[in-house]
């Protein structure tokens, strides 16, 4: 495959990127990186970060970066952000495909145009036709997948940033391993006086794939839930927000006492545990989130 690094003029966008990967998925990694690799309009420096393993056979100009063990999602990623500079980042998972050879620059300009976006999610698309999860729609109100609009959350799957924004931010939030690290970084986003926002008319294909594969997703998923309002609300909407996601769970699962054992282990586990890294949102950041439909305690 052809060298992935690639340089240009200095006014052309320059994209750190990173694409984490655990080696399992070698035909999905190549694809991956070939679709960076055509990318025109942009220069791009990529990074393969290996969780829990050394990347070998990288197309040449591709860096390396192998964790000796499993460090979790939002660690890798950090990891892989600080072998790569540029004027902005780019997060691809490593079975995930841009869908186009347009895509980064269409996203940078996107940004260029609005600098009030300091964090773009595109529309995922199944390359196999079958239909986009709901869940693919970072926003309450799903409506169409092609509306794009103000989110309070991304899918980590494909996501830019501009690398000051992310660096502001404090990067993934690397205690929660797995699950709703999308959710503070959208938030810090927010904190900063800018917006995460969905693009409906730029597409990254995805397959589809139940995040309840993931042995632990339940415990996770209600742990990182908990610490996501203890690191990040203002102390009286702590209880508020977890309160709220609690009453949901138990309507969603009422009569699965297989999954709310699980979920509640990790309620449980939130609670006890401090999961560091507190840096509370300012209360005008709450109150932009309620006028733009999504107050943080939902």
């Amino acid at each position: 495959m052809p060298e992935l690094t690639r340089s240009g003029p200095a006014d052309v966008p320059s994209i750190g990127v990173v694409v984490l990967t655990q080696g399992t998925r070698p035909v999905e990694l190549a694809a991956a990186l070939a679709s960076i690799h055509r990318q025109r309009g942009v220069t791009t420096r990529t990074a393969v970060v290996g969780n829990g393993w050394m990347p070998e056979g990288l197309p040449p100009g591709v860096t390396g970066v192998g964790l000796p063990e499993n460090l979790g999602i939002p660690a890798g990623r950090n990891r892989g952000a600080d072998a790569v500079a540029g004027e902005f980042v780019f997060f691809l998972d490593d079975d995930a495909e841009l869908g186009s050879d347009t895509f980064l620059a269409e996203a940078v300009e996107r940004i260029r145009e609005d600098p009030s976006i300091g964090l773009l999610q595109p529309r995922l698309s199944p390359r196999s036709g079958e239909p986009a999860p709901s869940r693919w729609i970072p926003r309450i109100r799903k409506g169409e997948a092609t509306t794009s609009g103000r989110v309070m959350s991304c899918l980590e799957a494909a996501v830019l940033l501009p690398r000051p924004v992310f660096d502001r931010a404090g990067g993934w939030a690397e205690p929660f391993f797995y699950a709703h690290e999308g959710i503070e970084l959208a938030w810090r986003v927010w904190d900063q006086g800018l917006v995460a926002w969905y693009d409906g008319n730029l597409v990254a294909h995805h397959p589809v794939v139940q995040p309840t594969r993931h042995a632990s997703y339940y415990r996770m998923n209600a742990r990182n839930r908990v610490w996501l309002a203890k690191r990040n609300l203002p102390a009286v909407l702590v209880p508020l927000y977890v309160a709220s996601w609690t009453g949901i769970q138990l309507l969603r699962w009422w009569r699965t006492p297989a999954v709310l054992r699980p979920w509640f282990a990790g309620w449980a586990e939130g609670w006890r545990e401090a999961p560091g890294g507190r840096r509370p949102l300012r209360w005008r950041t709450v109150a932009r989130m309620a006028a733009a439909g999504r107050p943080p305690v939902i």
